[in-house]
């Protein structure tokens, strides 16, 4: 059996780990930070069972002209950023196209209709139950012709992808969030999606599960990689670390890391951001308010509100137009209370243009291995995706585990 290196503590790197581990490989995971406390930490927490078609760009130009004028809060784009983000951000629209998106939520489908399967053994081995929700996910609508369009939506869904839905309005919503109060023409629930009250403690106890099969969780410096005559090496606080194989799992940081080695990955960088407040009466679910952009979440540390996409350069200044704009939505609709001190977050969802992750071997590097570019779906898909890169290591493929591959694409 090989040994591997995972780079990146995160839900997809700990996912790939646990994998490969499962497998009978040597794994040593090795990130700049402890599991769970990047990305994985600030989303918001839904397993998402219904996101079986990857997030397009629209192409109806009522929505693209309200992108384009700052109306919507679903995204916020600047100036100065345009020009690096552009290049990619081309690629992402054409790959929106009804007939080539249609062609890669086959591919995409599959992961996202295994998430809650490959998720449950591992909330059960880590005794991580405390943290999961399975009340599904709610989209608020705030008009009868939105809430009607997306019902219609969840009929396609249903007959397509089998997904469950209900439509709940008036008392049975009232029953369902009473924490809600505002002027709602009604809720989509999905049924199948999952959540969970603290994602950063939930990849933290895969992680410790992880330890105690024998795995070992390093801090060290990524991009120390270097290629040697018998695998690869990397810096850690404990000396060299060596391995035959490396998996690169470090989400919206990893082009930066293999570009050195001839790999010219496109990446769209969507900032994200969540705040936690005060509010009395917990949600029973995650709401996403359709009109605002926003997830509403009761989290651990109170309701967490998280933002859409804030198109944005590596190293531009924070800003919170998304999430002002996304509280006073949220005031309209439940009583928000105060904001929990000290608790503003961003951080970058990996998106590749193309909308599927990359995972599977580098075409020019043995023993180099991809698992990455998951875009909004990381913290559902990382124990999908490292169960697919195991079966790829192995020499298991399909027609799913090719749509992902990185040679296949290009790369």
């Amino acid at each position: 059996m090989a040994e591997f290196i995972v780079l990146g503590a995160g839900m997809v790197g700990i996912g790939a780990a646990l994998a490969l581990q499962a497998r009978g490989h040597a794994v040593t995971v090795l990130d700049r930070s402890a599991p769970g406390t990047e990305t994985s930490h600030g989303n918001a927490g839904v397993i998402q069972a219904e996101a079986v078609e990857p997030y397009a760009i629209p192409r109806d130009l009522a929505t693209l002209f309200s992108y384009a004028t700052g109306q919507s809060n679903d995204v916020l784009w600047h100036l100065r950023d345009l020009p690096a983000v552009a290049p990619a951000l081309w690629r992402y629209f054409r790959h929106s196209a009804p007939a080539r998106h249609a062609v890669l939520s086959k591919g995409y489908a599959p992961l996202v209709l295994s998430a809650t399967a490959d998720h449950a053994p591992l909330i059960a081995a880590s005794e991580s139950e405390a943290l999961i929700r399975r009340t599904g996910l709610g989209e608020l609508y705030r008009t009868a012709r939105a809430l009607d369009a997306a019902a219609a939506n969840a009929e396609r869904m249903r007959d397509r992808y089998g997904l469950g839905s209900e439509v709940l309005t008036g008392s049975a919503l009232a029953e369902a969030e009473p924490a809600l109060n505002g002027p709602l023409a009604g809720m989509l629930l999905w049924t199948d999606s999952w959540s969970s009250s603290d994602p950063g403690a939930l990849t933290r106890a895969y992680a410790d599960l992880f330890l105690a099969r024998g795995g070992r969780v390093l801090t060290g410096d990524a991009t120390s990689l270097t290629e040697t005559g018998s695998g690869w090496t990397v810096e850690s606080s404990e000396g060299p670390v060596e391995a035959s194989d490396v998996v690169v799992a470090l989400g919206p940081w990893s082009p930066d890391l293999l570009a050195p080695l001839g790999y010219r990955i496109h990446m769209i960088w969507k900032r994200g951001y969540h705040g936690h407040f005060n509010a009395p009466t917990p949600l029973n679910r995650p709401c996403l308010d359709d009109a605002n952009g926003i997830v509403m979440s009761s989290m651990t540390r109170g309701l967490r509100i998280t933002t859409g996409a804030e198109l944005v350069g590596r190293n531009a200044p924070r800003t919170l137009r998304q999430l002002e704009r996304g509280q006073r939505a949220a005031r309209e609709l439940l009583d928000l209370g105060a904001p929990v001190p000290d608790s503003t977050w961003h951080g970058h969802r990996p998106c590749l243009p193309d909308m599927l992750p990359l995972v599977g071997a580098a075409p020019r590097h043995r023993g180099l291995w991809f698992d990455f570019g998951h875009g909004h779906q990381g913290f559902t898909l990382g124990p999908t995706t490292g169960r697919l890169l195991a079966d790829i290591v192995e020499g298991q493929t399909d027609a799913v585990t090719a749509a992902l591959s990185p040679a296949l694409r290009g790369v």
